[in-house]
């Protein structure tokens, strides 16, 4: 452990959480791709990192992005964020067409290539929900700070506005090596032969509201956070079982965010969770989901 400088947590979903305490605990730096650390217990995993001197350095495109937009702006207040979504292999689909989403259609993004959890979650907008709560745990911002606006191209990667109305964007191809890479070589930045942004070749960046209506696991995900203590935990266990059980078949496209919301109900809320909370809760948020499916 004593050779390691920084570790880059990568496990998906809750599972990722005890390893990367671990590594906070023995004051490695820390990479993270892992979202859901800071999903389930981002008030917890912050302070902990405080304590010990370890900074986080998001891997996520879109907390990467607004990293790189505040170098050099530390002492600049955020007015606001705005994280873009490509709006998934679904954008301006309504709701019958919805009810009939195969996982196979699910599973084709139309922007990156990733595992089949987070796709299922880009396909639902679970995803931007998740980026949402842990952009405010790692920028310290409020739920009302914190915007998502659709940009299909995917070539503008989040945005951050300042105090006086000028805003940064960070730009380029979509490509996982990039924010990768910038949180392993940070503060330098490391030379590479990836391919470059060509203006000629998207000629129009567009950019659209969210449909929040027939995807509402976004709307979720910011009621959760909004509520606090051990709610945003409940909603990532029962997200993880809903996506489950759509992989193999056992509910439909459109009993996601209802199996989330419904369990989100029925489990305890505990408004200033220990780690424990966050493992009883995972645990109790879990049964409940299983047993709606």
């Amino acid at each position: 452990m004593e050779s390691i400088d920084i570790a880059l947590a990568a496990i998906v979903g809750y599972a990722g959480l005890k390893s990367t305490l671990a590594a906070v605990n023995a004051g490695k730096q820390i990479a993270l791709a892992n979202k859901e650390t800071l999903v389930v217990a981002g008030e917890l995993v912050t302070k902990l990192a405080k304590e010990k001197g370890v900074n986080i350095y998001p891997v996520d495109s879109e907390h990467s992005a607004i990293f790189q937009c505040l170098a050099g702006e530390w002492q600049n207040p955020i007015e606001k964020i705005y994280l873009t979504a490509s709006g998934g292999p679904f954008r301006g689909h309504d709701a019958t067409f919805l009810q009939t989403v195969k996982k196979e259609q699910a599973l084709k993004h139309p922007n990156w290539v990733m595992g089949a959890k987070i796709t299922i979650d880009s396909a639902t907008l679970m995803n931007k929900g998740l980026e949402v709560i842990e952009a405010k745990w790692l920028f310290n911002l409020k739920a009302e700070q914190i915007d998502v606006i659709v940009h299909p191209q995917s070539i503008i990667h989040s945005i951050v506005q300042f105090e006086d109305g000028s805003m940064k964007a960070q730009m380029g191809l979509p490509d996982m090596r990039l924010p990768i890479q910038y949180a392993l070589g940070f503060p330098h930045r490391i030379k590479s032969n990836f391919e470059r942004f060509n203006f000629l070749n998207y000629p129009n960046l567009s950019f659209e509201k969210p449909d929040a209506d027939n995807f509402r696991c976004l709307a979720l995900a910011y009621q959760a956070l909004k509520k606090g203590g051990n709610t945003c935990c409940m909603l990532n266990a029962a997200n993880e079982i809903a996506v489950d059980a759509f992989l193999k078949d056992k509910i439909g496209f459109t009993q996601i965010p209802n199996v989330i919301e419904q369990t989100i109900t029925k489990a305890t809320h505990i408004a200033k969770p220990s780690y424990n909370d966050f493992v009883s809760t995972d645990n109790e948020a879990r049964g409940i989901a299983s047993s709606l499916i």
